[in-house]
């Protein structure tokens, strides 16, 4: 099946005003592009690009990072309690079960989802994208960009996962009437929540449907990512 895009038809859009525009130079509306340099948008200035340079590396680099410090956010502390019946660390798995053991539950589920269940999921299913694309995969090319909207459109609310942290601790405080600090863990967690916002954000859809179109063309008319 042979997919219509903005590249097969010639076209190219802005990443910075989203203007779509004919890839020439010449074409009326756009600046032409000094000797050596990328042509501009005709609109704003800003340099085109057929897609997002280097957008798989920059994905795989924040991916892999973002899951280093998942480690660290799962194992460290979150909170730290000093009271009358001494210090306690607490990270948010203890936070689960604690909530869950005390007939809180509903909070128990908020906390498991937003902080463990989301942040795994997102990297998960970007790692997916990111494996399928690089393999230049035509596997389910609709799926795949739905899936990558869903993450992207969570990733607008990801840092509910710092402010479940948050409202953790407005609660031990209020229950105990402890000295309570956040620990190093809350910061890993914070970590994982802004990379795999910027992954998100540097993964170029688009190339999902350049692979798809690969299985269609001739080697001769494939687009590259670079380009």
């Amino acid at each position: 099946m042979t997919y219509l895009t903005a590249a097969r038809a010639g076209m190219i859009g802005c990443h910075a005003c989203g203007h779509v525009q004919p890839r020439e130079p010449s074409a009326r509306g756009q600046r032409a592009a000094a000797p050596g340099l990328a042509p501009r948008c005709g609109r704003c200035g800003a340099t085109l690009h057929l897609r997002n340079p280097d957008s798989i590396s920059r994905t795989w680099a924040l991916l892999i990072a973002a899951a280093i410090l998942y480690i660290p956010a799962n194992l460290l502390p979150v909170l730290h309690t000093a009271s009358l019946f001494g210090n306690e660390d607490d990270t948010i798995m203890s936070g689960v079960v604690y909530f869950w053991v005390s007939g809180d539950w509903p909070l128990a589920i908020i906390v498991f989802v937003a902080s463990i269940l989301v942040p795994m999921l997102k990297l998960s299913v970007l790692a997916l994208l990111a494996w399928t694309t690089q393999h230049r995969s035509a596997w389910r090319p609709l799926e795949r960009t739905k899936l990558y909207r869903i993450v992207e459109r969570i990733g607008r609310w990801s840092m509910l996962d710092v402010f479940v942290v948050t409202l953790t601790v407005a609660l031990v405080r209020f229950r105990s009437l402890a000295v309570i600090t956040a620990g190093w863990g809350a910061l890993a967690f914070a970590a994982v929540v802004v990379l795999t916002m910027m992954a998100a954000l540097q993964f170029d859809p688009r190339l999902i449907w350049d692979c798809a179109d690969d299985h269609s063309t001739p080697a001769s008319g494939r687009e590259r990512e670079h380009d």
